[in-house]
């Protein structure tokens, strides 16, 4: 492996996030008299979903975040699961909201995620979020993006000036993605399904980051020669090994940086949303 290769390992910045987490929940519970505290809804028994809000529930509590997860069968109606979004909405104690998806396919995920309080919008997939992300004034954006700009903040990298290309347009990942390296000065292309000759955005790419959904969509063979990727998806393949849309085959070898599957964008995602209580949280004390 070259010297110039540099591993960005999510795992290890988000740990040393949240050690810094840790201190800032420990002054923000001596300031006010309480902890912050996020409340997760989730609807149905999605495997993933259901590990990932275990894993978000053990993150919380180890750095003394408040986690409250309210579980709903897979037969709740639209109706119940908005209620309980406007009463948490309406309770004081309760700093940020987020609901889980996917959820159930009778229930309209985005009038319930518009039902959640812009100062409550922990994970920033409401318009109001989108838009204040637009004028770069969001106070919680995409926990996932989120945390690629602080992986590539902890590593220095900087993006002004880039060429860089977001694969995705999701409102999750691709649409926030694009805009946050907008707003840090790259100049930014955005992939879809329906873009022509997507590897030749790809190939000329300072940097590229991949939210394609599609398990070992590129390869070193599709990169531009000291070039930083960005790998934000995750899959088992048909030996049940954990990939990412990248083939890591060779990448060491031929681009500068790149984030490896599992251990990279992962860990970062439930990094960010700690830090979006936490800044939540300070926010709706101070009005």
């Amino acid at each position: 492996m070259p010297p110039s290769f540099q591993l960005l390992d999510g795992k290890f910045v988000s740990s040393e996030l949240k050690k810094s987490l840790s201190v800032g929940v420990a002054e923000f519970k001596k300031l006010y008299g309480r902890t912050p505290s996020l409340h997760v809804v989730i609807v149905g028994q999605d495997p993933a979903s259901q590990i990932y809000v275990g894993h978000k529930e053990k993150a919380a509590a180890q750095i003394g975040i408040e986690s409250r997860v309210h579980r709903l069968s897979s037969t709740t109606t639209q109706t119940e699961v908005e209620s309980l979004v406007l009463q948490l909405a309406q309770e004081s104690h309760v700093d940020g909201i987020l609901v889980q998806m996917p959820i159930p396919k009778h229930l309209n995920s985005a009038r319930i995620n518009e039902l959640i309080p812009f100062e409550k919008d922990v994970d920033g997939f409401s318009s109001q979020a989108l838009g204040a992300l637009c004028l770069n004034n969001a106070k919680a954006v995409a926990c996932t993006p989120a945390g690629v700009m602080e992986l590539l903040d902890f590593y220095k990298i900087q993006v002004q000036g880039m060429d860089a290309v977001v694969i995705g347009r999701s409102t999750i990942v691709g649409k926030p993605m694009a805009l946050l390296l907008l707003n840090a000065g790259a100049t930014v292309t955005v992939c879809h399904t329906k873009t022509k000759d997507l590897y030749s955005h790809v190939r000329n790419a300072d940097l590229v980051v991949v939210a394609a959904g599609k398990p070992e969509f590129l390869n070193v063979s599709h990169f531009k020669k000291g070039s930083i990727v960005i790998d934000v998806g995750i899959h088992r393949d048909s030996n049940q090994k954990i990939v990412g849309d990248v083939k890591s085959e060779g990448l060491e070898k031929h681009v500068s940086a790149a984030s490896p599957v599992p251990g990279g964008v992962g860990p970062m995602t439930i990094a960010m949303l700690l830090k979006n209580t936490l800044t939540l949280a300070h926010d709706r004390m101070k009005v």
